[in-house]
């Protein structure tokens, strides 16, 4: 459906010109958009001719995805301002803000925890309608705010500022044991993620549990020190929500997550998990593209946290910063990136006292983003050496890392000229992807059957293709 403007959309008109994208090419372009979204669009170039010439404007989901297209062909963000579609259905600021003020950031919080639900509740309707308005700029104002001031002063919540409570008398008192219960749900919650990926219903608990327990949480009454421990809970399971959704495809939903995670881990306090949600970011940004700003992300986060962080966190920070120079095709940085990442990790001693979230980084999962690196730098020999490390470690916990690090060394297999061995390591990634619930799974095995397709005829891709088959047209 659409509404009509009152003449022509020149500013439509004129980005489609410099973008130089034809009618015919911005419709595909959104239709494509909106497949990737679970949206069945079917604009032709008399849609796009309408949008134009008589300032008709789409609903739903399609101002923005309009945006994502030019943008996409720009290369950098189109605001609906400079199309000529502002007053379309408006993007939420929801989630985007990283508010000065402790309260004000109870308040974007807790927004945002509703916001998911109304939007489950409409068949994810919330999170369609933002379908391709990611923007890597919108982290530029919560990095440089957390740089320059990484934790806040008292956080302490009064019964009279946190309002009456659910009996109707003064808001209740938050302790520890109620913050306990946070830390054991993200705890479950990384498990769940990692083992069945961020698309499974488990996984669907993370927004519900931010919502229904951790929202009246941040707005009852608690001491400076309880409520440091409660932002650090809430910032760990809000960074949670965000990476399930970045998992799933929902770039936008993940980005709105990431920056109210960073902005409760300043309220905690707590400069190494702000570290890490900036690294969360680095690793969104990179895979999005966006390598030198993945650069800028990964060592703000790293630079903040000397002399703070363990050398495991340490390493890292800048592990991922490598991933996010390999992504922007500078060798030598990357090159310099992983060897300070494998230095600090070296570094590393068991009694070092490293947080909880940090579990899951260890010498295979080095390995196995230094194989993405090399795979970014093209270097295949040096990604079959470091993703043979990967693979030789046991996978029964983190069965989604281990399906990617099998298309990994399928690629490098192929690169390498050995179509056999790609071939076997693709099809135990098919098995395995076919598990769990991962969209960026089903991407990287996607990417691997394109690089496939010159040898379409060979028997060998062909069973691989059949036997990926259901994978890939099932939901994510």
């Amino acid at each position: 459906m659409s509404r009509e403007q009152r003449g022509p959309n020149e500013k439509l008109g004129a980005v489609l010109a410099l973008a130089g994208i034809s009618n015919a090419g911005l419709a595909r372009r959104v239709n494509d958009l909106g497949q990737q979204r679970g949206l069945t669009l079917r604009y032709d170039k008399t849609s796009v001719a309408r949008w134009v010439s008589k300032g008709m404007v789409p609903q739903g989901a399609a101002p923005h995805l309009i945006a994502a297209a030019i943008g996409q062909k720009l290369g950098r963000p189109v605001p609906l301002h400079e199309i000529g579609l502002a007053d379309a259905d408006p993007t939420p600021e929801v989630g985007l803000t990283f508010p000065r003020d402790v309260g004000r950031a109870v308040k974007s919080a807790t927004e945002l925890y509703r916001l998911d639900l109304a939007g489950r509740r409409a068949g994810g309707g919330i999170w369609q309608s933002l379908a391709g308005s990611f923007s890597v700029s919108a982290y530029a104002t919560p990095a440089s705010r957390w740089l320059i001031s990484p934790a806040d002063g008292s956080v302490a919540r009064e019964p009279a500022a946190a309002g009456p409570g659910e009996g109707g008398g003064t808001a209740f008192r938050v302790g520890h044991s109620d913050v306990r219960k946070l830390r054991e749900a993200a705890e479950d919650a990384r498990r769940w993620d990692s083992k069945y990926g961020g698309g499974d219903w488990r996984s669907s608990m993370v927004p519900e549990c931010l919502r229904v327990e951790a929202a009246p949480l941040l707005l009852g009454a608690y001491s400076d020190d309880v409520g440091r421990a409660l932002f650090g809970a809430t910032a760990e399971l809000t960074r949670l929500a965000g990476w399930m959704a970045f998992d799933t495809g929902q770039q936008e939903a993940a980005q709105r997550y990431y920056i109210q995670a960073l902005r409760l881990a300043r309220a905690a306090a707590d400069v190494p998990l702000g570290g890490y949600v900036l690294a969360t970011m680095s690793l969104q940004a990179t895979y999005r593209g966006f390598g030198d700003e993945g650069v800028d992300l990964a060592q703000a986060a790293a630079e903040r946290n000397r002399g703070l962080a363990t050398a495991r966190t340490m390493s890292f920070f800048r592990l991922v910063e490598a991933r996010a120079h390999a992504r922007a095709k500078d060798a030598p940085a990357a090159s310099a990136a992983l060897r300070a990442a494998e230095s600090w990790l070296e570094r590393a001693r068991p009694g070092d006292e490293d947080p909880a979230w940090l579990g899951f980084y260890g010498e295979d999962r080095f390995a196995a983003d230094a194989a993405e690196c090399y795979r970014d730098l093209k270097h295949p020999r040096q990604v079959r050496r470091f993703t043979e490390q990967a693979l030789s470690r046991p996978t029964e916990e983190y069965v989604r890392s281990h399906g990617l690090r099998l298309v990994v060394s399928a690629v490098a297999e192929l690169e390498s000229g050995n179509l056999d061995a790609a071939c076997e390591q693709g099809s135990r990634a098919v098995e395995v992807a076919g598990r769990i619930s991962s969209a960026r799974t089903k991407e990287y095995v996607k990417d691997l059957l394109r690089k496939l397709e010159p040898y379409g005829d060979e028997p060998r891709v062909a069973e691989l293709r059949e036997r990926a088959k259901p994978l890939l047209v099932a939901p994510a």
